[in-house]
């Protein structure tokens, strides 16, 4: 059993910066995909951003260019970067997590607003 919890959400100005980090536990050398989703309010909870293993990497649309998704294997970390930021960025960002066998896990989820 695999558990996420996530940190670094808060209130930042449009423009500005927040990193965002997700813990792993449990059984984390299982884990194939990690990847980060969010939910405005009133919207389907939507992808932003997902990392497989080896490193590869891809985006919604809307975050490329101005988000940067990592991860450190060895100490079971997910990371998202995420610079220029909107408005429209407002909403709570959850961490994912699928392992060999297509078990899906998901975070508590941490609050993001952008506003001035």
């Amino acid at each position: 059993q695999v558990q996420l919890v996530e940190s670094g959400g808060g209130l930042v100005q449009p423009g500005g910066s927040l990193r965002l980090s997700c813990a792993a536990s449990g059984a984390p050398v299982t884990i194939d995909v990690m990847g980060w989703y969010r939910q405005a309010p009133g919207k389907q909870r939507e992808l932003v951003a997902r990392i497989t293993h080896s490193g590869t990497t891809n985006y919604a649309d809307s975050v490329k260019g101005r988000f940067t998704i990592s991860r450190d294997n060895g100490k079971n970390w997910l990371y998202l970067q995420m610079n220029s930021l909107k408005a429209e960025d407002t909403a709570v960002y959850y961490c994912n997590a699928v392992n060999w066998f297509n078990t899906v896990y998901w975070g508590q989820g941490t609050q993001v607003t952008v506003s001035s």
